[in-house]
């Protein structure tokens, strides 16, 4: 890939803490599930690009009071994570010691910065910092950086460690945050379900043949975390494929299998060219760990606040000798449509069932790794209570003006095979992104590759991968 000299184009110039306007009461205590445990070792970074100022002066302006008046709806936010006196197990103690916010500008306009910076360089576009180790009890989970680009262009950065939220809660944080701005009604407040008490955990029999199966996957995938891995610099590389190109593309997979999605597609096209790029003894040559979102499945509220993640590996032989992935789109399509509402619950069974002597949970493992694993984002589409353009993060609109032009998510502390992350492009209709996160060797190659440069006879564009390709 091209590579520019872009160093120090991201300057950091304030910092503050934003509270809530309303104080919690006091002793409020945010617990965490056993899966949420087990993400610990991740973080979560999204990022919304406006093409016009959002704000004249942060530090001042109603943008930052509405912040606070979101803040008020999400106590565990503005909260600090600490060990709990009776088993040491972590927790948050909702004391609305507040959020850190950054201020930054950029020494370029946004449009020449989606052209030309990398993953790498878009990290900075988040302020970040891992839990300490020991004391944790003024480290903030949750961070919030402001970019101005010159010429009027901002980017909302959000981070938050991965034990918090997954990226669906951190978008409607966002969201949520917009539509106070607006003076309009939080769509999707937070919800604070408690999924520990499953129904497994109540004894109620939730009979599903793959049950068994979804257990075993996390305790041999635990197991594996165990293993030390050969770690290598990673990369990422975003790339943007049109409602056009992903019609055209199903049209032709609809011959074979007629219920193909735009991520059965695209999960099979990158992993059948990944594999080819892989060590011969890589597991992503015959297996690939797909995430899934469970809100809908579970029927919880879409605001519910926290991890609700599902993990399950589908093996398939020689998926790198494959021309044609037609068949292997076929597979991803079965494999998750055909999970239930008792394999979801049985894997959170089973992270509950973790629990060490003392009562702590068991050592938080690589959840996006070690073997190839890809994400779908597709409940971001058609998101309830949403009208019009019916994408989630297309409507985290501070000013109905200004919508976002750009939304990038990734995941901290990726290792091993690599990530891949299909979700919905802002242009709506079948149009999708792909974010892939590879050791950069790959990532180099799998940017070369012509099956996905000629995809269906139209290239897609790269986005914040170093160079623009279109």
């Amino acid at each position: 890939m091209m590579k520019q000299n872009k160093s120090n184009r991201v300057a950091v110039r304030s910092k503050l803490t934003a509270v809530s306007s309303r104080p919690v009461n006091p002793g409020t205590i945010h617990s965490f599930t056993g899966l949420d445990h087990a993400m610990a070792l991740h973080s979560v970074h999204v990022i919304f690009y406006y093409k016009e100022k959002l704000f004249s002066y942060f530090d001042l302006d109603p943008f930052r009071v509405c912040l606070s008046e979101t803040l008020s709806l999400y106590p565990p936010v503005t909260g600090r994570i600490v060990r709990r006196e009776v088993d040491g197990e972590w927790e948050v103690k909702c004391n609305d010691a507040g959020v850190r916010v950054v201020k930054a500008t950029v020494a370029t306009t946004l449009d020449e910065w989606l052209a030309t910076a990398d993953g790498a360089e878009e990290r900075l576009l988040t302020a970040w910092y891992d839990m300490p180790h020991g004391d944790s009890s003024s480290w903030s989970p949750y961070r919030i950086q402001i970019n101005e680009f010159e010429g009027g262009g901002v980017a909302i950065g959000l981070s938050c460690s991965h034990m918090q939220a997954d990226p669906t809660c951190v978008t409607l944080l966002i969201k949520s945050w917009a539509e106070t701005h607006r003076r309009e009604p939080v769509v999707h407040p937070p919800s604070f379900d408690d999924l520990s008490n499953s129904p497994l955990t109540r004894g109620l029999n939730i009979h599903n043949t793959n049950t068994k199966s979804s257990r075993a996957y996390y305790e041999a995938k635990s197991m594996a975390a165990q293993t030390s891995l050969i770690l290598k610099k990673m990369g990422t590389a975003t790339f943007k494929f049109s409602n056009e190109v992903i019609k055209q593309s199903l049209l032709e997979i609809h011959q074979t299998c007629s219920v193909a999605t735009p991520f059965d597609l695209l999960a099979a096209l990158f992993w059948t060219r990944i594999a080819r790029l892989k060590h011969p003894k890589s597991k992503s040559k015959h297996s690939l760990s797909i995430c899934v979102d469970f809100r809908k499945k579970l029927l919880l509220s879409y605001g519910y606040y926290g991890n609700a993640l599902h993990f399950s590996l589908l093996s398939l032989p020689d998926v790198e000798e494959k021309e044609d992935f037609r068949d292997v789109a076929e597979a991803v399509h079965y494999h998750v449509s055909s999970q239930g509402e008792g394999e979801f619950w049985s894997a959170l069974d089973w992270f509950e069932s973790r629990k060490e002597e003392g009562g702590q949970f068991g050592a938080p493992f690589r959840m996006y790794g070690p073997e190839l694993t890809c994400m779908s984002m597709e409940h971001m589409v058609d998101f309830p209570g949403i009208t019009g353009n019916k994408l989630l993060m297309n409507t985290a609109v501070f000013d109905k003006e200004n919508r976002p032009v750009h939304v990038s998510y990734h995941v901290g502390n990726v290792e091993g095979e690599g990530l891949i992350m299909v979700m919905p492009a802002l242009e709506g209709g079948l149009a999708r992104m792909v974010t892939v996160t590879l050791p950069e060797e790959e990532l180099e190659q799998l940017c070369q590759d012509e099956a996905i440069s000629s995809f269906s006879s139209l290239n897609p564009i790269m986005v914040l991968s170093g160079t623009r390709r279109a």
